[in-house]
């Protein structure tokens, strides 16, 4: 959990490097943080090559002398652990620790995500410095987190990653003759003999031109190993630094919907979820707002760190646009609207060198506080001092949960068929961003939580059903619950096998449906169906499903093609609740028609009623909500209100009629309960 007993407002301020930096500008950089209302640095994050020169020696005086000025200027701190980056002695020395990639070839010194999980190197150093660092400095009572590592990522193809994925692999199957048949070896006259005779998956083995994998089981297995073998790797600097500090708050920085790693496996070893938002640009609101809820739904709805946004600028884009005026405060309070109990940056000072010079920062290349940038960072500073721990712990309330499955993802995306359009986010987000864009509160769950407080459960292409899943399913709408799939799911179970019988599978009795084959249609080809006398288009994929014991909802079927009448949209009553299956992808009017009717029979409300632009969402507990109201806009918007509450940000008394929200405007209303 975020360590509220050692603060007294959101933590503000972020990554601060100030080892780049001569030490006369250290004191100058307390005065603007003094200035900007920073309140925390996050120190340390790649600085492992400055204290450990070799093998043996450890030298943290330079860190002793940061240490001691921002305690000194009142800063809090979230102390990393700098292995993100190994020194260069150490590749030198012990080629064991570089990563081979994709095409088997082994890297030099350099960049970073570049340690193999599976080094006996990267352990032993890794594990040590996480220890010096925890007894040297676990007396700092203003240090409130640890920070492991930078953002982990990637993957590696070593022999030591092979020899370590067979060991996974005995865990997991126990015999050669399981990992046989969960492999469907006897496919290609692939039947192993011995452990040593599974390989990994690379370009050499069972990739075709690095885009088609031939063996769609054991890529999703290597891929659930390597998720296991660089969560060991924060996994042993978390041990190590709980032996010294047991009651450490240790957390490190997740990126969203990042592909390689399982968040809903790692969030169990964390206290506590942060992330780095970096939205591209062109990016909606409503995908930024489906990674914050994703961060949150990881933890199970607990409030999670901002650890990393820009304050302007991001500088890996094609074309790195300016965030306009208002924008950087208006996505910040975006965060805290969806969960977010700080608001934190890379980088406090602009580096003169490297790929991130041109990364914005609240210090810029001007060296001073005469910037936009530094006027708006200090305006919002003001802001989260006024509004001080009224958000701290507060919970959103939702009726509504997202179904994400990192598993089923990759599963999906190596499946030799039924299209290669078909994309796993893409599907999901069309039922996210309509929810989002009408202001329904949305939890994002895995298959295996608890489904029993939610009215309305949605599981887009749920395609790779695992272990008892299903079952968690049929008990949820047994007991009353109504679940929303769509086409391409129950297909296969946990090793990508297909479930034979007929689609979809372990749903089947729970959706009252057989889906007996898949159109693939090309991009720009449509079909199309009536739903609430209104037609929709039918696109990517057309089921062909009979009904057995499900009805019909839609109105007349596909309209064309030889499957014309065959049912699109299905319900079937299923012990207390009810399953609907959507048998094909569609438009955002149809989502809005189709989730707002859903929504409507359940009694289900969105947060407001409010024009397009305006994103509501909401936190709370026992004794107050808060009502956030954002407005994406270009132009100030009108809202009727129809309740009353304070705004926090301005001390302004709203009551029932109508609020002027101006262009990028924010309001944080407070309703006592």
């Amino acid at each position: 959990m975020i360590p509220y007993n050692k603060l007294t407002k959101i933590p503000y301020g972020g990554d601060y490097n100030p080892e780049q930096w001569p030490e006369e500008i250290w004191e100058e950089d307390m005065r603007l943080f003094k200035l900007a209302g920073i309140d925390i640095v996050t120190l340390n994050v790649f600085s492992w090559a400055a204290l450990q020169p070799d093998e043996t020696t450890y030298d943290f005086s330079k860190l002793d002398k940061i240490m001691e000025l921002v305690k000194k200027n009142g800063l809090k701190v979230c102390m990393a652990t700098s292995t993100g980056a190994h020194p260069a002695w150490m590749a030198r020395k012990y080629p064991d620790v570089l990563r081979t990639d994709f095409q088997a070839r082994k890297r030099k010194f350099g960049g970073r995500h570049n340690s193999c999980p599976s080094s006996p190197t990267y352990e032993k150093y890794s594990v040590a410095l996480a220890e010096k660092l925890a007894e040297r400095y676990k007396e700092y009572d203003n240090i409130v987190a640890w920070h492991i590592s930078n953002e982990y990522g990637g993957e590696c193809y070593c022999e030591n990653c092979e020899k370590q994925f067979r060991v996974w692999l005995q865990k997991r199957y126990k015999s050669i003759d399981k990992l046989n048949e969960a492999w469907n070896t006897a496919f290609w006259g692939h039947t192993l003999y011995d452990w040593d005779d599974a390989v990994l998956p690379d370009s050499r083995t069972e990739f075709f031109e690095d885009t088609f994998v031939m063996a769609q089981g054991i890529a999703v297995d290597y891929d659930r190993f390597m998720s296991d073998a660089i969560m060991q790797m924060y996994i042993r600097e978390y041990d190590a630094i709980k032996k010294i500090i047991p009651d450490a708050v240790i957390t490190t920085n997740l990126m969203g919907f990042y592909k390689r790693l399982n968040y809903f496996e790692w969030a169990k070893h964390m206290d506590f979820i942060s992330w780095d938002n970096y939205p591209a640009v062109g990016d909606t609101y409503a995908k930024t707002a489906m990674a914050h809820d994703l961060m949150r739904g990881i933890k199970n709805g607990e409030p999670f760190a901002l650890m990393e946004q820009t304050p302007s600028v991001t500088n890996w884009h094609t074309y790195c646009a300016l965030k306009r005026p208002g924008v950087m405060r208006l996505w910040s309070y975006q965060a805290v609207a969806h969960g977010a109990d700080t608001v934190m940056f890379f980088q406090m000072r602009r580096s003169i060198g490297s790929c991130e010079k041109y990364h914005g920062a609240v210090i810029d290349h001007a060296g001073h506080e005469n910037t936009r940038v530094f006027r708006e960072i200090s305006a919002l500073g003001k802001e989260l001092e006024k509004i001080g721990p009224e958000i701290f712990g507060l919970k959103t309330k939702s009726d509504i949960a997202l179904m994400m499955d990192w598993e089923n993802w990759w599963a999906i995306e190596y499946s030799a068929g039924p299209s290669q359009e078909l994309r796993y986010l893409k599907e999901f987000g069309r039922f996210y961003e309509t929810l989002r864009n009408m202001n329904y509160n949305v939890d994002i769950v895995s298959p295996d939580m608890d489904l029993s407080s939610y009215k309305l459960v949605i599981a887009p292409l749920l395609y790779m059903v695992k272990y008892d899943d299903d079952e968690n399913i049929r008990n949820y709408v047994k007991n009353g619950g109504n679940f929303v799939t769509t086409f391409f799911s129950g297909i296969v179970q946990e090793n990508d096998l297909v479930i034979t019988g007929g689609y979809p599978g372990r749903l089947r009795d729970i959706l009252g449906i057989w889906v007996e084959e898949q159109d693939a249609l090309p991009n720009g080809e449509k079909n199309q169906f009536i739903y609430h006398g209104k037609e929709y288009p039918a696109e990517l994929l057309c089921d062909l499903l009979h009904l057995e014991g499900a009805k019909q909802i839609d109105e007349g079927g596909y309209q064309k093609d030889f499957y014309a009448g065959m049912p699109v949209l299905t319900k079937n009553n299923f012990g207390e609740g009810a399953a609907y299956y959507v048998a094909t992808a569609s438009n955002e009017a149809f989502y809005r028609e189709f989730i707002g009717s859903l929504c409507g029979e359940m009694g289900i409300e969105p947060v407001l009623d409010v024009p397009e632009g305006i994103e509501v969402t909401s936190r709370e507990n026992d004794k107050k909500q808060l009502i956030f109201i954002m407005n994406h806009n270009d132009a100030e918007t009108v809202i009727h209100l129809p309740m009353s509450g304070k705004d926090l940000i301005t001390g302004e008394e709203y009551a029932d009629g109508e609020m002027v929200l101006e262009a990028k405007g924010v309001r944080v209303l407070k309703i006592e309960k």
